[in-house]
């Protein structure tokens, strides 16, 4: 009799979660590594992301990011999945111009959805909508617009190796008609090492274009770089880490540079 369960896998700092048959737990931990960057890989884990962007606002004063990236993918049938991807980001950040006190809060939701092949061979992928919620009571830490568009995401391994991107793009359809249009694009390149020991080492970007900027404001560029080792709390494995990030591009007012810590509770199955 075919047992079913959920678990949970980690993409691009989020989780994951599938229905599958039951297997022995995997604790070896490059192997965990490397699932920790495979997004169909069947492991729970639960990341919190932290985040602290340097020179922002006139005063070039620090804000505060915790994000927090559930994501849940299922079985649909023998040959398709489907990821649900959920990025909950909570703000406290300074003043951002004359007028404009600081504030803090919850922005935009952001969820994304990727049909992904179930026995991927080679280049693993996923492609489908994403979808954005304005939630957020205080006007400066949100778009005011509900915005929808294309997400896809393509990874492939290859020995210690695991290289891909993932990408969004938003249009806005409904909200407040005194806030501007939301035309964006978002892009996370990405390469890691993970060694036999369980650190890994990443290079990637979460780079943001707003079209609807003045021309020469457009791009937000980090280049991130993170360090992060599978260790065990007693008998439960989990991933630490942090690392630091230079903006090679930002808007009148962006960052400059940010430091991140990483912490992600692992369940093996």
């Amino acid at each position: 009799m075919r047992t079913s369960r959920v678990v949970l896998v980690v993409l691009g700092g989020g989780v994951q979660a599938a229905f599958g048959q039951q297997q022995p737990p995997v604790q070896d931990p490059q192997a965990l590594a490397k699932q920790l960057a495979n997004p169909v890989s069947s492991l729970v884990s639960v990341p919190f992301q932290l985040n602290w962007d340097q020179g922002v606002g006139p005063g070039e004063d620090e804000r505060f990011t915790l994000n927090f990236q559930p994501v849940l993918p299922f079985t649909l049938n023998p040959k398709t999945n489907f990821i649900a991807r959920i990025i909950l980001p909570y703000l406290s950040q300074p003043s951002l111009g004359e007028g404009v006190g600081p504030a803090s809060g919850f922005s935009d939701i952001l969820f994304e959805g990727f049909f992904s092949p179930a026995q991927p061979k080679g280049w693993i992928w996923g492609i489908g909508p994403a979808l954005s919620l304005p939630v957020p009571a205080e006007p400066v830490l949100g778009t005011g617009k509900w915005s929808i568009g294309p997400t896809a995401v393509a990874l492939k391994q290859a020995g210690h190796w695991t290289y891909g991107a993932l990408v969004n793009h938003l249009w806005s359809f409904a909200g407040d008609s005194d806030r501007g249009s939301v035309n964006q694009t978002f892009l996370q390149p990405f390469i890691s090492l993970a060694t036999p020991s369980g650190v890994t080492f990443a290079l990637q970007s979460e780079s943001t274009a707003n079209w609807e900027a003045e021309s020469g404001e457009e791009w937000t560029i980090p280049i991130n770089f993170v360090l992060t080792k599978v260790v065990k709390l007693g008998h439960r494995p989990m991933q630490v880490g942090g690392g630091a990030g230079y903006y090679i591009e930002s808007p009148t007012g962006g960052p400059e540079w940010k430091i991140r810590t990483v912490m992600t509770l692992l369940f093996p199955r």
